[in-house]
């Protein structure tokens, strides 16, 4: 256990309490990606690749860029790509299975078959990302302790990195996911009124957070679901606020979101 984050064992698990349909966003995505330099440009570079996305391949993807890499591709040539397993080559289903390769964070796609055989793997190099999305709506948490952790913004994620042995705490930003110092005392008054964060798994899940505006909603979702969440806000985001259309993608996506969790 680290900072109220454990690595599960092979019985918890496998005690699966519910899964979700679906991948929230994902297919919607493949007619409407924009992947512009300008934050404020509805274009689609066709030369350039935004800053931190290349052509090297997928050791040089980070933490959701792979997924937003595929659908650019989809976008260039729609009908004629079909997005193949990163082990075994076979083409995969829009709704697939992904893994974490957790010293280089990098998310890798794959079929069902070669992604189960990592389940209940401990200390490996890749480790499966659960499907799991689970409602906390009992979590206790006062408007002056979200203050204590100092964000910019009142939607956020927050998950173990077993490599960085630290708590990380990330919010969306029009240029993709941006870390935050997360003060630990402020983590450690958290888990000790709401147990559910001793039961996350680290480094492939993750506490999603949403206090836009009146909103106070808490999930545990597989980190995954928080890349397609950045994902959404950068195609969308236009201007200095975002405007209209990026924050009722956001309202659409947390309704999805509570229609495929439990609690």
């Amino acid at each position: 256990m680290w900072g109220g984050i454990r690595s599960k064992s092979q019985s918890e698990s496998s005690e699966r309490k519910c899964e979700p349909q679906r991948h929230l966003i994902a297919e919607s995505w493949l007619s409407r990606v924009d992947l512009g330099t300008s934050f404020g440009s509805p274009t689609v570079n066709e030369n350039l690749d935004p800053p931190g996305f290349t052509d090297a391949g997928p050791e040089s993807f980070g933490p959701g860029q792979g997924l937003i890499k595929t659908l650019r591709r989809f976008r260039e040539q729609p009908g004629s790509l079909q997005e193949k397993c990163e082990f075994c080559g076979i083409g995969l289903a829009t709704e697939h299975r992904h893994l974490l390769e957790v010293a280089k964070n990098r998310i890798a796609c794959t079929c069902s078959p070669c992604a189960l055989r990592f389940q209940d793997v401990v200390g490996g190099r890749f480790k499966l990302i659960p499907r799991d999305v689970r409602r906390l709506s009992e979590f206790d948490m006062s408007d002056p302790e979200w203050e204590n952790l100092a964000l910019p913004i009142n939607l956020a994620f927050f998950f173990y990195s077993t490599p960085q042995q630290k708590m990380n705490a990330m919010y969306p930003s029009p240029a993709g996911a941006t870390e935050s110092l997360l003060p630990l005392t402020a983590w450690s008054s958290l888990t000790e009124k709401n147990s559910a964060l001793t039961r996350m798994e680290a480094d492939v899940e993750a506490l999603l957070v949403n206090r836009v505006g009146t909103k106070r909603e808490y999930y545990i979702v597989p980190v995954d679901v928080c890349y397609e969440l950045i994902g959404l806000i950068r195609i969308h985001w236009r201007g200095l606020s975002g405007g209209d259309k990026v924050w009722a993608e956001v309202e659409r996506f947390f309704a999805k979101l509570d229609t495929n969790s439990c609690s």
